[in-house]
């Protein structure tokens, strides 16, 4: 387990170095001019830019841009954004755990709701039952989530009145409104998750079923319900493990229509309006930060395989 645990990082640590020095360079690739975005095109003349660009070291060559910035996040200094001079790690800190937030609410509701729903249709194969919940999961597939968070602002916000349509409130200053504002995101966020949870449950349960060690269970006179919780459903969970880790990386980069459409104010708009306005620094932070929270999920998952499966060495 150590050796394992010391490779994984070792190997994570060169990812994470891949990474940062591909989105360096290809953030200088986007067609833009952050020192333009800064003074403004009405604003703008060649002595007020180059006097931005030198001020934020944007007139040095690239590769000493590339050194300097490197040597800073080695020591876990993210820089400042050229636009607000704010040191990127404290934005960060405060919007990280907001999207943390709605995505562990949504990976919630969606184990919540995909794996029962996976274990009835095993359990009702080629039945009404059993339709009806692969049509669901047809649907969340299918429905893409700025569709379904605007259909739940009209039906909900709108015509009901029921939730606040969008907005963030902090938990600490109004509880209720916190979670009321937190619902339909994480409704959103978790109807297409649940649904591929939902198949994948359905399709190794099924495979597990066929196995001896469930006949042989089935024939000590076990019941069924037994014989499915007890035997089949923990050894038909790696599989969905591994979709659900895969699902929380793609939350993390993939919720940036979500938190547009409820105005959530999160990472991925920061990385939004990082990239609008061109801020080097910040747009690097938060790619890098979630390349690192996509390392430590995927760690996580292989380590829970252990768990599920007794069987499972690691070397």
């Amino acid at each position: 387990m150590r050796a394992f645990l010391v490779r994984r990082l070792l190997s994570s640590v060169v990812l994470l170095f891949v990474v940062a020095t591909v989105i360096f360079f290809l953030i200088h690739l986007v067609p833009g001019d952050p020192a333009l975005a800064i003074v403004g095109e009405e604003h703008a003349t060649p002595e007020k830019l180059a006097v931005v660009r030198a001020a934020l070291g944007l007139d040095r060559p690239l590769h000493a841009q590339y050194a300097t910035w490197l040597a800073r996040v080695a020591r876990g200094d993210l820089g400042r954004s050229l636009v607000t001079s704010r040191p990127v790690h404290q934005d960060l800190g405060m919007r990280l755990p907001r999207t943390l937030e709605l995505i562990a609410a949504a990976v919630g509701l969606a184990v919540v709701v995909g794996i029962p729903l996976g274990v009835v249709a095993a359990r009702y194969h080629n039945t009404y039952l059993d339709m009806a919940a692969s049509v669901v999961a047809l649907m969340g597939v299918s429905a893409p989530v700025f569709v379904t968070g605007t259909l739940l602002v009209l039906v909900l916000s709108v015509h009901w009145r029921l939730l606040p349509s969008s907005g963030w409130t902090a938990f600490y200053a109004d509880p209720a409104g916190h979670v009321a504002r937190l619902l339909m995101p994480a409704v959103v966020l978790s109807f297409g998750m649940s649904a591929v949870i939902m198949r994948m449950t359905r399709s190794s349960l099924l495979e597990v079923v066929l196995q001896d060690f469930i006949r042989t269970a089935r024939a000590k006179g076990l019941a069924e319900r037994r014989v499915l919780f007890r035997h089949a459903l923990k050894n038909s969970l790696i599989p969905v493990v591994t979709v659900i880790g895969v699902q929380i990386g793609n939350l993390l980069g993939g919720s940036v229509i979500v938190e547009e459409v409820f105005a959530w104010p999160g990472v991925s708009t920061y990385l939004i309006t990082g990239v609008s306005q061109r801020d080097y620094p910040v747009v690097q932070g938060v790619v890098l930060v979630i390349c690192l929270a996509f390392v430590l999920i995927n760690l996580a998952v292989d380590l829970l395989y252990g768990f599920l499966d007794p069987r499972i060495k690691y070397q």
